[in-house]
């Protein structure tokens, strides 16, 4: 049986063929809570074409799920010092056709954390873009809900984060109830209704068919800009004139399997240095010195990616990605050692301005599926040491205005990055030399692009902040 997922966002354009319906599904599940299991009540809401042809994208809008859990829930989670909750659930949605199967991944997430009750049970509506579907013959399109996985985070009365400061738990779906989501009619091609996506920018699906059969393809073209909604917490220190925060958002390539990851919206905590002048063969240089660390829910880590590849180019293997940043100590005096370097270079008709970015990385993997089975890694499969990755922006002012990057404005970086060997993945076997084989050891390409940035010093200006000092400028992944 072939099988073929890709993994992303919605794709801009996508047009709903006519007569749209309506995806309205309750659904029981039993979640793995530390103390106990749960009952999880999860209702999925969800508009999608009521027909479409073979090449056609189906791209399902409106996506939310309601999670409705039961007392014990909450009262858990206050014991824990919680006053306050938000969510990011991830749905496997199973896409079946004429014997062919793909699996999406529907990421979620709510929006500001909600109030834990004083009493009774605790509600929490997520919502997000998910992937596409394109049949690739005609015959009835299935979508069935499947596996459900809820990351709660937790937050004391004062914002800090609880401890611990979030809880995974793993749902599963109640036997003997309907799962299904929707059924869309597919037809054949006729080559002028048909519409074609954007080309696919995330790990590469498995492209082998059956004759007279196609697997339906599961992916995403190029994400629309993200909304405040789909994006973490990023707030700036109104009493650090230093300091400016800003989103950043990207794709990193694996140069092994032929295909890239992109890695959702993350909040950049910058601290500016001094500037200082220097004549160098008779060009003015200004430089400066700065400190990034990545935060995300009060880690120090870019949100987690998931990520489908083939392993060894024929094995569907899907992952989640933990990205976390190791941040840069202090020098002898006690300061931050920065991990920025900007080089203002002062020309006679043009001024032209490098930035280099280096951030010392630890990947994990997690919740890793081969071929839609679920592979038990265990809780500390990851790279056997750190990685460097160097990014480097560059940025021209000319008479038409600033080009390109700079730390203050934002845009485009470009870099690479070695990913070490695997250790410590599998819980009763050792996998290390598997995902060492198939991600570690060659450069891969890497692309972020920053926001502009929300800055202290400038107040809460509205062009560029939001009164709460967060950045309004929400950047695209671009490749």
């Amino acid at each position: 049986m072939a099988t073929a997922v890709l993994l992303g966002g919605m794709i801009p354009g996508a047009q709903a063929a006519p007569g749209v319906q309506k995806i309205e599904a309750e659904l029981a599940y039993t979640c793995d809570f530390p103390e106990g299991p749960q009952p999880v009540e999860a209702v999925v809401t969800a508009e999608i074409p009521g027909s479409a042809r073979a090449g056609e994208v189906i791209q399902p809008e409106g996506v939310s799920v309601e999670l409705a859990f039961p007392e014990a829930v909450p009262a858990e989670l206050a014991r824990a010092g919680a006053a306050t909750v938000s969510a990011e659930a991830r749905l496997s949605v199973g896409v079946a056709q004429e014997g062919q199967e793909a699996r999406a991944e529907w990421n979620l997430r709510t929006g500001e954390p909600v109030p834990l009750p004083e009493a009774g049970g605790l509600t929490l509506t997520t919502s997000g873009s998910v992937p596409y579907v394109k049949p690739g013959a005609s015959g009835e399109l299935h979508l069935d809900a499947s596996a459900l996985s809820v990351e709660l985070a937790l937050k004391q009365a004062g914002g800090a984060p609880a401890e611990p400061p979030d809880t995974t738990v793993e749902c599963t779906p109640d036997a003997e109830q309907e799962t299904g989501l929707a059924t869309v009619e597919v037809g054949g091609a006729d080559g002028e209704g048909a519409s074609e996506p954007a080309p696919s920018e995330t790990w590469p699906g498995q492209e082998e068919e059956t004759p007279g059969e196609a697997a339906p393809e599961v992916g995403v073209g190029a994400r629309p800009k993200a909304s405040a909604a789909d994006v973490p917490p990023c707030t700036g220190d109104p009493e650090d004139a230093a300091n400016m925060v800003a989103y950043v958002t990207g794709y990193a390539n694996v140069t092994k399997l032929d295909g890239a990851t992109r890695f959702p919206v993350a909040c950049g905590n910058i601290t500016q240095g001094a500037q200082w002048p220097s004549m160098e063969d008779g060009v003015l240089h200004f430089y400066q010195y700065s400190t990034v660390d990545l935060e995300y829910r009060g880690k120090p880590q870019l949100p987690p990616a998931s990520g489908t590849f083939l392993t060894f180019g024929f094995m569907p293997t899907t992952a989640t990605l933990e990205m976390t940043q190791i941040p840069t100590g202090t020098d002898a005096d006690g300061v931050r050692i920065p991990n920025i370097e900007s080089d203002l270079a002062i020309l006679p008709t043009s001024s032209q301005n490098r930035t280099t970015i280096t951030l010392d990385l630890m990947l994990r993997l997690r919740d890793v599926e081969v071929n839609g089975v679920p592979l038990d890694v265990g809780s500390n499969c990851r790279t056997s040491k750190p990685f460097k990755l160097t990014l480097e922006g560059l940025g021209t002012w000319g008479p038409d205005g600033l080009v390109g990057y700079t730390l203050v404005s934002g845009g485009e970086l470009t870099g690479s990055v070695t990913i070490p060997p695997f250790s410590g993945c599998g819980a009763t076997e050792d996998l290390d030399d598997i995902f060492t084989a198939s991600l570690s050891g060659v450069p891969n390409y890497v692309k972020q692009v920053q926001g502009a940035p929300c800055a202290s010093a400038n107040g809460a200006d509205p062009a560029f902040c939001t009164p709460d000092y967060q950045p309004v400028d929400i950047p695209e992944a671009a490749r």
